[in-house]
């Protein structure tokens, strides 16, 4: 699933890997319309495979991060208006996703997106963020 999943800059929510056409990728988007569109070569697409959170550790894969909090909030949505959310509000939920989460690096508007397409993901019902052997591998670490 991380590898189809795609946020392109410039564009709000999250999109699915349709498909390849003649220099460009086939994208739907994750929402009840189903638009599937172009995403060119100008476009920068980065699979949420690739993405990861500044800890005070090592950097933390976002999948890793959205099964924390899944865990956190038992498979269900943050429940936050995210255009009027505080800034503690916004620290509440991601200390619930990575306790240890580098508080210099990671800005507030880091944590909205995180939300966001936490909030995505879950609705769409992709809630398979970590696959079991990979969640093995973290435990052993």
């Amino acid at each position: 699933m991380k590898e189809t999943i795609l946020a392109i800059s410039g564009r709000p929510g999250l999109f699915r890997l349709v498909g390849q056409g003649n220099r460009n990728l086939i994208v739907e988007t994750l929402d009840a319309e189903r638009k599937r569109m172009p995403a060119g070569q100008r476009d920068r697409v980065t699979s949420l495979g690739d993405v990861s959170m500044y800890s005070d550790d090592d950097d933390v894969p976002l999948m890793q991060v959205f099964q924390n909090l899944f865990d956190a909030l038992e498979g269900k949505a943050v429940d936050l208006k995210l255009k009027t959310a505080t800034n503690d509000q916004l620290s509440e939920v991601m200390a619930k996703a990575l306790p240890n989460y580098d508080r210099d690096r990671v800005h507030y508007s880091d944590i909205r997106k995180l939300i966001q397409w936490y909030n995505i993901l879950v609705r769409e019902g992709l809630t398979d963020f970590v696959s079991k052997d990979e969640e093995s591998k973290e435990e052993k670490q």
